[in-house]
């Protein structure tokens, strides 16, 4: 029996510049404070903690004045930098450069349709930190729409721009674009000047193909993600599709291997938060097994 690790698995680059710069002030300083999880992971995160990190809410940020925090690759709201700036706290900032490009879009959007009296709306999960912080952008005026037919709260006779969090199934988000266009239809409203941008991610979009590859061509597929990952949940969903034999877990203690011939492979593979250092000790577990 052969075990093996998906070779494009690993954290996206936006997740390894906020682990970075965690880890350079947690060498310089030993302790740093950090506005939510830094990445959706159990694991890394209690890495991190023993090495000094303190992960805090909103709430504790205002009772720091002077502290130093970071800013997780999700972003934050414009509502959290000014509170920063009236607690005089040291930000680094780690939002993932896609997440930024996209806060500032929207931010755009938002202006436009203020001034003609239309929508933003964000295809996200409902509290999920990143649409939180696109949120804020539209001084948290958007409609957040959580599956492809959750449509109801759009009016199809006004302007209408539609965004989707970074981290969401492409698959997905063009059955809601294809729902709005027949809900405008349906209206009559076929001169609605709605607009859908491509704001997803491509290293996730192109995560699920090479997983199809991956998922192919073993036995037996161990989906390691932490338990409240969007991009895990949806990879994995993925990953059962394509491959039945897909078990799901979050750490090394979880792993059960049933029973597969000798000539039989193992592949092991994760979310765009799950670290590589995860996946290499459960590899010697499974090999162990």
């Amino acid at each position: 029996m052969s075990v093996v690790i998906d070779p494009d698995a690993g954290f996206c680059f936006g997740v390894v510049k906020a682990i970075a710069a965690a880890e350079q002030q947690l060498q310089a300083t030993h302790g740093l404070y950090c506005l939510g999880d830094i990445v959706h992971n159990n694991e890394e995160v209690e890495r991190l903690k023993k090495m000094g990190l303190d992960v805090i809410d909103h709430s504790q940020m205002d009772s720091l004045p002077g502290a130093t925090v970071l800013i997780r690759a999700h972003g934050e709201p414009p509502s959290t930098y000014e509170m920063a700036e009236r607690r005089n706290i040291r930000l680094i900032d780690a939002t993932c450069p896609i997440v930024l490009a996209l806060q500032k879009k929207i931010r755009n959007g938002y202006i436009e349709m203020k001034a003609v009296g239309g929508q933003v709306a964000i295809f996200g999960k409902q509290g999920h930190a990143e649409v939180i912080a696109l949120n804020g952008q539209t001084d948290n005026t958007a409609i957040i729409i959580s599956s492809p037919y959750d449509i109801d709260g759009v009016d199809a006779k006004r302007p209408l721009r539609l965004y989707s969090q970074t981290t969401k199934s492409r698959e997905d988000y063009n059955l809601l674009i294809a729902n709005i266009r027949q809900r405008i239809t349906e209206q009559n409203a076929d001169n609605a000047d709605f607009v859908a941008f491509d704001t997803i991610c491509s290293r996730v979009a192109n995560r699920a193909r090479q997983l199809e590859d991956f998922a192919r061509s073993v036995d037996l597929l161990i989906f390691v993600s932490g338990e409240n990952s969007s991009n895990g949940r949806y990879l994995y969903e993925y990953c059962r599709k394509v491959q039945p034999n897909t078990l799901l877990i979050s750490s090394p203690d979880q792993l059960c291997v049933p029973p597969l011939p000798p000539t039989a492979t193992i592949g092991i593979t994760g979310a765009t938060s799950t670290p590589r250092w995860l996946m290499e000790e459960i590899k010697r577990r499974a090999e162990n097994s």
